[in-house]
This record gives structure tokens, sequence and C-alpha cells, in this order.
């Protein structure tokens, strides 16, 4: 909500080239409690202060010598990039009032000044702005919401999608690889049955931490529910690099947890996936990552997979009707390595 001393500091910035003018205008609004005035009288300079002090609202002269508002007026839209100009146009001819609208003035008031018109205005003018930008800050909330995991912060499945598809466009552009590393916590639903939902989410919190220490800023982590965990691996060397960082956020995670008077022990398993080897879009990559988590869990977790392509259809089919038994993989680093 905005209130009344929201309004009242309000930055305003007053521009008219007569100097009885300007001080008519500041005396009206200091006597009305307004508490952050600025003025100037010379037009070309407004545009670089309202760059650097972002007011809240610009009592713009019209006709002015050497640069007149309308020209002001076109400087500002090159700042106010959203279209919103905070501009409360004054003049002392009519005609200029349509015009001043049309080039993108919010509203005008008429020379020689009254009182109650020029506070009526002024403060019409501040809430309006206040609550426009209210509104955009609001929805830039949204939005960074709606990309973030609301319990750990990290990216969600819908961010990583997009940071994947970059990370791809920019591999295939310089013609070197990227990598997804699939990741999920051995045995959580233990510590959610045994210790509570509580230290669980702290876990989650505590993992997601340590993830985002183990990799490279440019790289991506993302949780993307429950105990799962997502990393978009930009620019890499090649399938030893991701198995290296792979390995490395699992023996991050394994280190024991301390949370409210608990050690808490897990572990996690991770498949990986390497661009263009294992899929050329976001979607299969993440697949191919999953497929390979399924099967370094069948080979008894705490461990990371990376799969050959023959490897990728078996476990495709495992995953659809998995065996009641386990059988050790051989080294999928090296039988990728063979294939390619």
């Amino acid at each position: 909500m905005i209130s009344s001393s929201d309004i009242l500091h309000g930055k305003v910035l007053i521009v008219d080239d007569q100097e009885a003018s300007v001080l008519l205008l500041e005396r009206m609004l200091r006597s009305a409690g307004y508490a952050c005035i600025t003025s100037t009288r010379d037009p070309h300079g407004v545009c670089a202060l309202h760059r650097d002090n972002h007011y809240d609202l610009i009592l713009l002269d019209l006709q002015m010598p050497g640069m007149d508002g309308f020209q002001v007026m076109e400087g500002l839209k090159e700042i106010e990039t959203d279209g919103y100009l905070p501009v409360l146009a004054v003049t002392a001819q009519p005609a200029h009032k349509l015009r001043a609208l049309q080039g993108g003035a919010k509203d005008f008031v008429s020379k020689p000044f009254d009182l109650s018109e020029v506070l009526m205005r002024v403060h019409n003018m501040l809430e309006v702005r206040l609550l426009h930008e209210e509104a955009r800050d609001h929805g830039k909330m949204l939005e960074a919401l709606a990309l973030q995991d609301p319990l750990t912060g990290l990216a969600n499945r819908r961010l990583l999608s997009d940071r994947l598809a970059q990370a791809i466009a920019h591999a295939r552009r310089n013609k070197n690889a990227m990598a997804v590393v699939y990741l999920d916590l051995d045995g959580f639903k233990q510590v959610n049955d045994t210790l509570g939902h509580g230290v669980g989410d702290t876990l989650l919190k505590m993992v997601a931490e340590r993830l985002l220490v183990t990799v490279r800023e440019e790289d991506t982590v993302a949780r993307l529910g429950g105990d799962e965990f997502g990393i978009a691996l930009a620019h890499i060397s090649g399938p030893d690099y991701a198995a290296k960082v792979a390995l490395k956020v699992i023996q991050a995670v394994a280190r024991p947890h301390v949370i409210e008077g608990h050690t808490v022990s897990i572990t996690s398993s991770a498949g990986v996936s390497i661009y263009p080897v294992h899929g050329e879009d976001a979607d299969t990559l993440m697949k191919s990552a999953d497929l390979a988590l399924y099967e370094a869990k069948r080979a008894g977790k705490n461990t990371c997979q990376i799969l050959g392509r023959q490897e990728l259809a078996v476990a495709a089919r495992r995953q659809h009707d998995p065996p009641t038994f386990r059988t050790p993989l051989p080294s999928a680093s090296k039988k990728m390595e063979e294939e390619q």
C-alpha cells in the first residue's frame, strides 16, 4: 500500500527556465510537506539528472529556449524503457496540452499556477507513479518466484530447462561440449520418517548450499522436486571433467550434516549426460541423465554413472521393467569412449 508519507517523500524534479516559476513551485510543494525536491533551469541536463536519481515526478515546462519540453520527453523515453514517463507538463498554451499527452506526459498543469490544482495533480501523479513501481516490483518478484525453488532458493526445473537451452546453443555454436548431472539423495525418505520433515527440509537446504559451492559460478544448480537436483555444466572439456564434478558433488553431500543436534549422514547418486553424445536438446539430455542415475542406483548408490549409447537403451528397458536382481555395471566412461 502507498501511504501519504510515501507520496510526500517521492522524488520531484522541477524543470523551468524561469527562476520565478521554479521558486514558486518549490515554495508550494515544500509548504504542502513534500521533502525531496530538486530543480534545474537547464533542460539539457534533465536526462542525466533523471538517469542518476530516478525521479518519481518531473514537473516539466514545455516552452524553454534551446531545448523545449517535447525534446526533453524524447530523451526521457530512452531512460524509461517501459514507456512510463513520470512527466507532469507545465504550459500556458492550451494547444500544447494534447500534444504533451500524446508525447508521453501523464498529466499537465496550467500557467499561471493555481495552488489547489498544482497540489492535486502532483499528489495524484506521485500516487500513480509509486503504484506503478510497486506493481512492477511485485511482478518482478513473482517472475523470480516462478523460476526459483521456494525451499532452497535454487533454480527450479523451468529455469534449468532455459539455462540448458542456452548452454546447448553456446556449445553448438562453439563446437564444444556441455553436461547435465542428475542427482538424488539415497535414503532421504528415512530421514523424513525418523527425524521429521523439518530436519528433512533443512537437510535439503544444506545440500543445496554444498552443491552451489562445488560447481563453477557459470554452472546452474536446480532443485527438480523432492530430493532430486539437476546441474547444468557449461562448456566442459569432456566426459572426464563431468565425471570429476559429479564425484566432487557426491563427496560434498556425503560429509556429515549437523541439524538440530543430530548428525545426519546421507549419500547421493548421480547420472551424467554429455552434449552432443547423449542428446542435442534439453529434454533428451535430462532423460539420458535420469537413466544414468537409475543405473547408479542399481550399481549400489553413492556413485555416478555416464552411460554409452547401448547402455542407455538397456537402461531405458530396465526402467520400464526393472529386474529383481542387480549386476555390477562395467566402466561407463570406458565404454562410452570405445563407442565414440
